[in-house]
């Protein structure tokens, strides 16, 4: 009878530890820097993305990335261009296709062909040769403003992570998790990525426009 109290002052020790972790866990603080780092990769994936999508645009010169991602359906299964060849640009206006396997070459051309991009091609033994045709003003007009089309495009991705972060860390804020002051330091942060990547944005768009004109 005497251990009674002793495992009632424990059954109450581990109930105060209990409650205390959890109080502990709903009041944690958290930093604006938690937000900001979450953000980033985001701003990163929406840039990387457009110069993936700057890199397939033809200019005044013909390069691999031009055609490396059309889609090949060879022998029942479809294949990306570079899958199945090495593709070289000796020069400005002509690319080489080398297959890694003649029996390539007729389902390569055939998808050469359905692409829209309007190349001329010819096999030369073990190769296929693109010549593609000269730009007009009119295509390069066009391509300026496709060009400022992607570029918006991911602006508003960027715009729309960075709402998202901000009220993020006006929640966190309200539930005490978040001081006042990191709440704006937070937006100061976003608004700073927000300028740096429209910087980034706007180098690459520049230096594609100078590429096709």
């Amino acid at each position: 009878m005497s251990s009674l109290p002793a495992c009632r002052q424990v059954e109450q020790k581990t109930l105060y530890l209990l409650l205390t972790i959890n109080y502990q866990l709903k009041t944690k603080t958290m930093s604006y820097k938690e937000f900001i780092d979450k953000t980033k990769p985001e701003f990163d994936k929406a840039f990387k993305f457009l110069e993936s999508e700057m890199a397939k645009i033809r200019t005044s010169r013909a390069t691999p990335a031009l055609i490396e991602d059309i889609e090949v359906d060879c022998f029942g299964s479809k294949f990306s261009l570079k899958q199945l060849a090495a593709i070289s640009s000796p020069q400005s206006n002509q690319l080489i296709i080398q297959p890694w396997d003649t029996s390539y070459i007729e389902p390569i051309e055939k998808a050469i062909s359905q692409s829209g991009l309007g190349m001329s091609s010819a096999v030369d033994k073990n190769l296929i040769r693109l010549s593609l045709p000269l730009l007009t003003e009119e295509y390069r007009n066009n391509l300026v403003k496709v060009l400022n089309e992607k570029a918006e495009d991911t602006r508003q991705v960027m715009r729309r992570q960075r709402e998202e972060s901000w009220n993020k860390i006006q929640a966190a804020q309200k539930e005490k998790k978040l001081t006042e002051d990191d709440k704006f330091k937070g937006k100061e942060e976003l608004q700073k990525l927000i300028d740096e990547y429209s910087d980034k944005i706007k180098n690459l768009i520049e230096k594609k426009k100078g590429e096709v004109m």
